[in-house]
C-alpha cells in the first residue's frame, strides 16, 4: 500500500511547490517523509525541519543528503541515534579538505564544528567511520586528524596512523613518546617511507611486535647502526629473524651474526644475499655451512622436539593474549606482518576453536578455501584471509581467493564443509 503511495507521490523527477513539500514533510507516514528527505532540491529550512524528525529513518536520509545545510549537519552531529551520526560522519568527512576552526565563512565553520563533534563521538564506530574516510585525505583538518590519531580505540587510530599524509614526522614522534595505546606503534611502522628519526624512536621502544612490523616494511628507512643494534637484541626474539634476514641492506657484521642463530629455512636466504662483496659473501657462506652441519648433527628427533616446544610457547602467548582480551584481528595481523607464523597458527586455533594441526594441514596443502574457512569461523575479516593466503600459504596471486560482494567468496555451508574436511569440526 505505502509503496503505491510513494510511487504516486514521488513520480520520476516530480517537482513540488513549497507548499506541497511542506505538506509532505508533515505527512503522518515516516516512509513518505524519509523519501522526501532524499531529495536535493528542497529548501534548506525544510531539510533542517526534517533533521528534527522523530523517525531515525528520516534523519538518516537527511544526514546522507548532500544538500543538507551546514546548520542541520551540526544538529545531526549531536543526534541521539548513532546510526544517524555514523551516516553523517561518512558524508562530512568528504567535506573535510581545507576546513579549519578559524574559517571566516560561516557555513564552512559550521561544517568543521560538526566534524569536530563527530571526532569526539562516544561511539567508537562513528569515530572509526570518520577515520577510515579521512585516512588518505591530504588536506584534512590537522586538529581532527591529531585527535583521531590519539584515539583510545586502536580501530579508530590505526587507519590514521598507518596512512594519513597530514601527520608530520614530529606528530609521529610526539605520539610515540606519549605512551601510545597498544597497536599504535605497529600502525606507524606500516607507513610508507617511515623516516629515520621515526624508525629510531620505534626501534628504541620495548614494543617487540611493532619492531617486527617495522623490520618487515621494506620502505622504512632504518640506519645501519640501528639495524646492527636490533640484530644484537634479536637472538631470543624469533619474530624479528625473518624480517631482519629480508631487509634490503645489512652490514657484514649483522649478516654473519644472524647466520649464527636464525632458523634453518632462513640460512639459505642469508647465503644468497647480493649486497655483500665476494669476500664477505664467502665469510657468511662459511658460517651458514657450519650452522647447517651442526643442525644436521642434532637429528630429526631434537628438531621435532624444538618445533613442538616453539609451538607450545606460541600457544601460551596466544592464550595470554586471549585472557587479556587482546587476541583480536590486530594481534593476528601484527604477528603475520612480523613473520611469527607459530603465533598466527596458535591464535587462529584458539579463535576458530580448531586444532593447531588443522592450521598446519591447511598451510602444507596450500588450501585457500581452508584458510578462508578458518578465518571465517574465527570471526575475522576476509582482508586478513587474503593476507594469510599471500604471506603464510605463499600462494601466487592467481590462486588467491578474494572478497565477494557479500564479504566471503564461499557460502557458510561450503566453509563448514571445508572445516569438517580438514578435521576442524
Amino acid at each position: 500500500m505505502i509503496k503505491n503511495v510513494l510511487a504516486k507521490v514521488f513520480g520520476r523527477n516530480k517537482k513540488f511547490t513549497d507548499e506541497e513539500a511542506k505538506e509532505l514533510a508533515r505527512h503522518q507516514d515516516a516512509e513518505v517523509r524519509a523519501q522526501l528527505a532524499t531529495r536535493n532540491d528542497l529548501r534548506p529550512e525544510l531539510l533542517y525541519f526534517l533533521a528534527e524528525d522523530q523517525s531515525h529513518d528520516v534523519r538518516i536520509q537527511v544526514a546522507t543528503n548532500s544538500a543538507t545545510p551546514a546548520l542541520a549537519n551540526l544538529l545531526l552531529a549531536k543526534d541521539k541515534d548513532e546510526r544517524v551520526r555514523a551516516e553523517l560522519a561518512q558524508k562530512i568527512a568528504k567535506l573535510a579538505p581545507g576546513l579549519s576552526r578559524d574559517d571566516q565563512d560561516k557555513m564552512r565553520r559550521l561544517t568543521y564544528e560538526a566534524l569536530d563533534i563527530l571526532a569526539k563521538d562516544q561511539i567508537p564506530k562513528v569515530r572509526q567511520i570518520l577515520a577510515e574516510t579521512l585516512k588518505d585525505v591530504a588536506h584534512a583538518p590537522p586538529e581532527v586528524i591529531g585527535r583521531l590519531a590519539r584515539d583510545a580505540d586502536i580501530a579508530v587510530a590505526s587507519p590514521i596512523l598507518c596512512y594519513s599524509p597530514v601527520l608530520t614526522d614530529q606528530d609521529l614522534l610526539d605520539i610515540i613518546s606519549d605512551r601510545p595505546i597498544p597497536g599504535a606503534l605497529s600502525a606507524i611502522s606500516k607507513r610508507t617511507n617511515v623516516a629515520f628519526k621515526v624508525t629510531d624512536a620505534i626501534a628504541a621502544s620495548d614494543d617487540v611486535a611493532a619492531i617486527a612490523v617495522l623490520l618487515a616494511n621494506p620502505s622504512a628507512q632504518i640506519r645501519e647502526e640501528t639495524l646492527d643494534h636490533l640484530v644484537d637484541r634479536s637472538v631470543d626474539i624469533e619474530s624479528w629473524h625473518q624480517p631482519l634476514v629480508n631487509r634490503p641492506h645489512l652490514s657484514v657484521r649483522s649478516t654473519q651474526k644472524l647466520a649464527r642463530f636464525v632458523a634453518s629455512h632462513l640460512l639459505q636466504a642469508l647465503a644468497e644475499r647480493h649486497d655483500l662483496d665476494p669476500e664477505s659473501a664467502q665469510a657468511v657462506a662459511a658460517v651458514v655451512r657450519k650452522r647447517l652441519e651442526e643442525m644436521d648433527a642434532v637429528g630429526a628427533e631434537k628438531s621435532e622436539a624444538r618445533k613442538a616446544s616453539e609451538e607450545a610457547v606460541a600457544m601460551e602467548r596466544a592464550k595470554a593474549l586471549l585472557g587479556g582480551g587482546q587476541l583480536d584481528e590486530s594481534a593476528v595481523d601484527t604477528a603475520l606482518s612480523g613473520g611469527d607464523y607459530a603465533l598466527v597458527a596458535a591464535a587462529l586455533s584458539l579463535l576458530a576453536n580448531v586444532p593447531v594441526s588443522t592450521i598446519h594441514k591447511t598451510v602444507v596443502n596450500q588450501s585457500a578455501k581452508g584458510i578462508v574457512s578458518i578465518v571465517w569461523k574465527a570471526g575475522l575479516s576476509m582482508a586478513l584471509a587474503v593476507e594469510l593466503q599471500s604471506r603464510m600459504l605463499h600462494l601466487p596471486t592467481t590462486r588467491i581467493l578474494r572478497s565477494s560482494v557479500g564479504g566471503y567468496p564461499l557460502s557458510p555451508s561450503e566453509m563448514s564443509w571445508q572445516l569438517e574436511f580438514l578435521g576442524g569440526e
